[in-house]
Formats: C-alpha cells, structure tokens, sequence
C-alpha cells in the first residue's frame, strides 16, 4: 500500500510525497492523512506570502486558485473520493482568505495595510468608510483585490479624460448607458433610462442612501444590458498596466478632501470623440473578436480555432479539472486556454443584446467574463426583491434530509438568440438535453465493494461507470425536473420550433417552491444569474455552474 501527498501552488509545479505504508493499520494511515492535512494547512496558514493571488494586480497576501491536496492510497487500497480533497482545499483556502481580509485592529492601521498592499494611499473619505464598515460587522476590511482590479487601469487615464467619456457614453441613448448623477449628497436618475430597466438604478440608489452624502459630485454610467461592454486587447492592456502602476511610494500625508468645486469638471458642452465609444455585436459570433483580444497571442484561444466542434477538447478543460471535478473556479472562467468556449455558451455565439467598445470606458456592469475591463458593482437584483427567500407555511424549508432528492432547474432560453442552430451549443440547452436524453449515460465516480478475504483491511474503491439517466433514481437522484418554462424565446425562423420539439416547456412555477428539493442548479443567462444568494439562504445545496461570468 502506497500514501500519496500532492500539493500544489500557483508559483511552483505541484510536489508529491510518497510514503509506502505496507502492513500498517486503518489506524495508522488515517493518522498519517490527519498529519499530511495539518502539515499542509500550517504551511498554507504561516507562509502566506508565497501564496500569490491568481491573475490579481493587488498586492494581497492570500491562498493562489487552488491549492490542491489529494490523498490517494494505491495498490487495491481505499481512494479518499476527489470531492474530499476539493473540499478541504476549498476549506483551507476559504479560511486563508477570511483571514487576510480583515487583519487590521484600528483605522491607522487599516490605512497603512492599504498602502502595503497596493502601494497607493486610501481614498478621501476612508475614515467613513471604515467606521461604516466597523458598525455593521463586515468580515472584509483590508482586502480590496476586487475593486482594484476593476479600477487599477483607470490610474493610465486622466481624470479628464474620464469624466469626458463618461459624458460621451452618456450623451447618447443608443449607447445604452444610464446615468446616475450626484450633486451635494444627493442623486438623480438621468433622462434617458428605458422605463423597463429603470429598477436598476432604482436598486443601485436603494444600495447608496445609508452614505449617499459622503459621495463627492460625480457622474456615473451603468450598463443597461445583461452583457458586459468594455473588451480590451492584449496589447493595450500591456499599456495601460504599465502606466497605471504606482511610480512613488504613498505620500505620508495625503490630503483627505476631495478637489473643489467638482460639479464644474462634469459639465462637458462636447464630449464626442471621432468614433462611436460603442458598436453593436448583437446576434454574431464574439468570441474570437471580442471575448478572447485580452489574451496573450501565444495562447491556445489566440492561435487555435476548433472547426470540428463535435470532440470533447480535453485540452480545454484539463487546465481548471482534477478528473471529471471542477477544481479551479477562477481558471475555469479564463477564455485564454479554451478556444472551445466560443461553441459553449450564447454570449460567444450570439448574444442578445451587445454594444462593446475596444477602449476603455469607465461603465459598471453587474457582472462580467474574463477579460473585459467592465467595473462591477453589486447588483440591484438582490436588493430591491427580484428573487427573494421567503419560505412559509405554503412554500416551507424543510430540513435537508425531509426534501425531495431532486436536481432541479427552471429557467428561459435567454442565453443568447439563434438563428442558424446556435442553441445547440448554449449552456442552458445543453444541460436540458443532457439531464432529460433517455439514451444518454453520466460518467459517475462510484464506490465497489471487492470480495473480503479474511486479512483485508480496506475493502472500498471508486471507480467511474457509465450509469444510464434511467438508474440514476436508484442511486437516489431525480434530474426530470430541469426544464423550460412558458415558451421558446430569442429564436428565428426554424430554431423556435425545433427547440421546442427537442425540450417542449413547463407551465411556470412560484420561486418558492424551489426549498422543497435538495439540489438546486444556478446557471448563467444572458448575464450572471440573480438565484444564488436566495439559494444560499435556504437549506437547499446549491450548485453554482461553472459559467462565463463573475460578479
């Protein structure tokens, strides 16, 4: 019988120690595994700075995506299922994160970790900011990575620049930005807001009025559309990180006021540029010139185009996968090592509803896919009562083990339009036909029982079987109940009745009938789906869909 140990981090191949454990007891190896664990999450705990955060231009200390430890005893022994060992590294790693994100004891201290970690002095105002977020017990003080992120390239443009094509998006309807002005502690809906998606920025003002009268005057615009808008290519990004570093360290006594009379510097008689800020991409392909420019040009998207859709492109998926698991959830949305991407989801086949610009205009999107330069911001769908858990008497909560074993789905065709066949490749129709095809069969990891000689010790294996969709309700599952609702939508021509004969529709159901099953599913729409927080809040298990975009 043979131990082995694997783990792997970001900046370095992964290590394996092996340790041959011939004739010691179940005792002894599960002491062994207790020891390896430990040894791993003390490293994880007290070497934090060699754990750079994945694909971050912040400067926090924290666990890389992902940290991965299996345990494996070979030789006829008991195998630990992957699910165990994703698990624990997604424990650890969570519990790395936690920690890091609140490390500071006082608003001194919290300004020089900011500084440490991004080599910038806080903005005006973090001393309110700070207090607010002490008063409400926020677990996350120090760890900004997010919102760096989102704005560090905005550091190469001058704030002139900023407001000019902030005003530019705005100026024109068609652009289908909204704006939200704020003057003296106060904010204002602009004019030009479609009456039906005027909620958000109905939500986005219900999210500020707690400290809408510490927001300096400003002009905001916020994406209207599901999709993302602002892609930008290699190369320019090469630029813009280059310029948006930090040339100097922090001043030691930075000014904590904002510039005066700001108001001013937002009213632009002509913000126009020579070109259009954004173009419309709606209904055609956007993968391979939108959805990828941001990689490197020797990536496997760059260079390699998959013609011949029909092989599974093991290539594609190994990267962010420990066998048939999901292991790396912030690799799996990169586009750069899957080319196959642009055959897998509606927003890279013909998305709905897209208005993109290749240069960088400051626009908040609720949601975005890797590579585009968007600022997200959280959405007003949680918080104006879109989708809401509210379980009662009529729609109850039951405990996890009194809900049906079921996986269920509901949901629309609102991934993207097809014309020409393109449903055949989105996600939402793709996970139908694969949960309600009769024919089909699931590669499944289960455990065998092999014969028990009188020395025997471990007696449980896994091994993958092909189970047909018919069995899977002996293994005690029900996947029956994913399926759409109402109607075929955002389809031409051929494409809604062939979908329709391939899937039929269910009549609608109450969002609140969802608590009485124990696995729900959470996919991505045209956009990020706005289920997941209700989802969390029940005693159901929610399964978060490895989808394009991040919140």
């Amino acid at each position: 019988m043979i131990y082995a140990y694997t783990v792997s981090f970001k900046l370095s191949p992964p290590s394996t120690y092996v340790c041959p454990t011939f004739n010691l007891s179940r005792l002894s190896i599960s002491l062994l595994q207790v020891v390896g664990l430990s040894l791993d999450l003390f490293i994880l705990l007290n070497l934090p700075t060699a754990l750079e955060p994945h694909g971050s231009t912040a400067g926090a200390a924290k666990a890389s995506s992902p940290v991965f430890v299996s345990i494996v005893l070979l030789n006829g022994g008991s195998v630990a299922h992957p699910i165990d060992s994703l698990l624990s590294a997604a424990s650890a790693q969570h519990d790395i994160w936690l920690q890091q994100a609140s490390t500071s004891n006082s608003l001194s201290e919290a300004v020089e970790e900011y500084k440490r970690r991004y080599k910038r002095n806080p903005p005006p105002g973090f001393d309110g900011w700070h207090r607010y977020a002490k008063e409400r017990f926020s677990v996350v003080i120090d760890d900004f990575d997010n919102l760096m992120d989102d704005l560090q390239l905005f550091w190469a443009v001058k704030p002139s620049e900023i407001r000019r094509r902030t005003r530019e998006a705005l100026s024109d309807p068609w652009n289908e930005v909204a704006e939200l002005r704020i003057r003296s502690g106060k904010a204002e809906i602009g004019p030009d807001v479609k009456p039906t998606h005027r909620w958000m920025l109905d939500g986005v003002m219900a999210m500020m009025k707690n400290y809408i009268d510490k927001i300096p005057d400003m002009d905001l615009g916020f994406n209207i559309n599901d999709e993302p808008r602002v892609a930008i290519s290699y190369n320019d990004l090469q630029e813009l990180h280059a310029d948006s570093a930090p040339s100097e360290p922090p001043k030691s006594n930075p000014s904590n006021e904002t510039s005066k009379d700001r108001a001013a510097g937002w009213n632009i008689s002509d913000p126009s540029s020579p070109d259009k800020p954004f173009i419309d991409y709606s209904f055609q392909p956007t993968f391979h010139s939108h959805g990828s420019i941001s990689c490197h040009p020797s990536s496997f998207a760059r260079r390699s185009r998959l013609w011949d859709t029909y092989p599974l492109c093991t290539d594609c998926f190994a990267p962010h996968s420990e066998g048939l698991f999901l292991s790396n959830w912030t690799l799996s949305a990169s586009p750069c090592h899957q080319p196959d991407l642009a055959h897998l989801h509606g927003f890279y086949l013909s998305p709905a509803a897209f208005k993109p610009s290749k240069v960088l205009y400051p626009v908040f999107s609720q949601s975005k896919a890797a590579g585009y330069a968007d600022i997200r911001y959280p959405s007003p769908w949680n918080y104006i009562d879109k989708a809401v858990y509210r379980s009662d008497n009529e729609h109850p909560d039951p405990p996890f083990a009194k809900k049906e074993s079921t996986l269920f789905w509901r949901g629309a065709t609102s991934e993207g339009l097809s014309r020409y066949g393109e449903w055949k490749g989105m996600a939402r129709q793709r996970l139908i036909h694969l949960a309600n095809n009769s024919t089909a069969t699931f590669p499944i990891l289960l455990p065998s029982f092999p014969h028990v000689s009188p020395n025997a010790r471990y007696q449980t294996t896994y091994t993958i079987h092909e189970v047909p969709s018919s069995q899977l309700p002996d293994l005690g599952l029900n996947i029956s109940s994913i399926a759409l609702v109402i109607k075929i939508d955002r389809c031409w021509d051929d494409d809604c009745p062939a979908q329709l004969r391939e899937f039929g529709v269910v009549g609608p159901s109450d969002f609140q009938s969802h608590w009485q099953y124990k696995y729900l599913i959470d996919l991505d729409g045209a956009g990020f789906s706005g289920r997941f927080i209700p989802f969390l809040q029940s005693r159901s298990l929610p399964f978060k869909v490895a989808g394009v975009f991040r919140e």
